[in-house]
């Protein structure tokens, strides 16, 4: 594949640029932020051990157990991302010390207009003992799109689409009165639409590698409740081979391709407690397991045979969380957090649509009990990243024939909106009537 885009370019490129969206809400293309509102109003602090309410359960599906009866939740929430890659050397053309490219312009922002995530989570509690539930999410994608597509580094990206619907069957177990156990099945469609240019002058036509694939994957946890007021999550999410299928379009053919991308598997582990009748405190840490995802080959479906690499070599990532709530008044909780991640991506493998770095979480919300049945939370995250850097320098893993070295400030702003609405009776003993009857 690479030689038919030198073949058609003169430009050596790379479509593994384009995997990673914009300035993303959790290491790389990962969203985290979209999972719920309660949560986004706390950093989500406390998500496997069940403190930001039904959105648990997209971490720790043992969670279910704790709320009784039949409920659903629905979030929808907004994600602006804004980060612009400004050059910081001339622009050189295969060696650093080469002829300036010529085009030397940064990127713009590439976050675009932002996009909207939705969530939602149903739990139905069968027995004393028993429930079942759905969780449906997006816990990948974004898209990016500079608003310079003419710059110095468009042989690495000039926009992105990338798209996952998770759909999580879960059930969920009380044992007794101090141990839940859960698990789910993780049903996962995802889709990649991914363009750069084939060379390096302002009217270079594009190339384009899209596909799409459903796989499978799963999720199992605990939580422990030792002693009144104390909840404690573990749970484990499994990685997610997917393996696309597509094409691969340059100016001189049209390529039908798969490749196997191995979503990261991770644990998460919570804890909630609850200090008196107005204030509980939650922490959390998360492990992702990103090094796995590495060098993925790009296969042609006709010959079997690599057409190219995805080559990501990225790190593991860690997030930390502590939060907490206030009830102001029974109906009113106030809730607020601040977290802190430790990037997959560095300054050794982050490309131009990556402005991915080490970021802190400043966060806000509530919730208002609008009857004995619906309740209304409100969150709002400011991500503070750190200054991120691309370094096409001779080093790269994805390195062309253009040498670019630019920088971003990126920052993101995320704002969500959840309503929880319980079916049944919520005054009634939980379940009333059995579902099942033997005749």
């Amino acid at each position: 594949m690479k030689g038919l885009v030198r073949t058609a370019a003169a430009a050596t490129v790379s479509v593994a640029a384009l995997l990673a969206a914009g300035a993303a809400s959790a290491s790389s293309f990962a969203i985290r932020s979209g999972q719920s509102a309660e949560g986004l109003g706390m950093a989500y602090a406390g998500a496997a051990s069940g403190g930001i309410g039904m959105g648990s359960m997209a971490w720790n599906p043992a969670t279910i157990t704790m709320f009784p009866g039949r409920n659903s939740n629905w979030n929808f929430t907004y994600l602006n991302a804004n980060a612009s890659y400004d050059p910081t050397s001339v622009t050189r053309l295969g060696s650093p010390n080469g002829p300036a490219s010529p085009i030397q312009n940064g990127t713009g922002n590439i976050g675009g207009d932002g996009g909207f995530i939705p969530a939602s989570y149903s739990a139905w509690q069968l027995t004393d003992r028993l429930w079942i539930g759905m969780h449906t999410g997006a816990p990948y994608g974004l898209r990016s799109k500079p608003d310079d597509q003419v710059h110095a580094a468009q042989i690495y990206g000039r926009s992105a689409k990338v798209t996952t619907i998770n759909v999580s069957p879960t059930v969920g177990y009380q044992v007794n009165d101090w141990l839940s156990i859960g698990a789910a099945l993780q049903v996962q469609y995802f889709s990649a639409s991914l363009k750069q240019a084939a060379g390096i002058g302002p009217t270079a036509p594009p190339v384009i590698i899209e596909g799409d694939t459903i796989d499978f994957g799963y999720r199992f946890g605990f939580t422990l409740t030792p002693f009144q007021g104390t909840s404690i999550g573990l749970a484990y999410r499994s990685e997610i081979r997917q393996t696309l299928e597509g094409t691969f379009r340059t100016p001189l053919a049209v390529v039908p391709v798969k490749a196997n991308l191995n979503l990261p598997d991770s644990v998460v582990f919570g804890v909630s407690q609850v200090i008196n009748d107005q204030w509980q405190v939650h922490a959390g840490v998360e492990w992702t397991n990103w090094s796995r995802f590495r060098n993925i080959p790009v296969v042609s479906k006709l010959g079997g045979i690599p057409v190219t690499s995805l080559n990501f070599q990225y790190d593991d990532a860690w997030f930390f969380t502590l939060g907490a709530e206030y009830k102001y008044s029974n109906a009113l909780t106030l809730r607020a957090g601040v977290g802190y991640e430790l990037s997959a991506v560095n300054d050794r493998n982050r490309t131009i649509f990556i402005s991915d770095n080490d970021r802190l979480w400043l966060s806000a919300g509530a919730s208002y009990q609008l009857t004995d049945k619906i309740k209304l939370d409100l969150g709002y995250t400011f991500i503070d990243v750190k200054k991120a850097k691309v370094n096409y320098d001779g080093a790269h893993p994805q390195q062309g024939a253009v040498f670019y070295t630019a920088e971003a400030k990126p920052y993101v702003n995320i704002a969500s909106v959840g309503i929880t609405y319980r079916w049944d009776d919520p005054t009634q003993t939980v379940p009333v009537h059995p579902v099942v009857r033997k005749y």
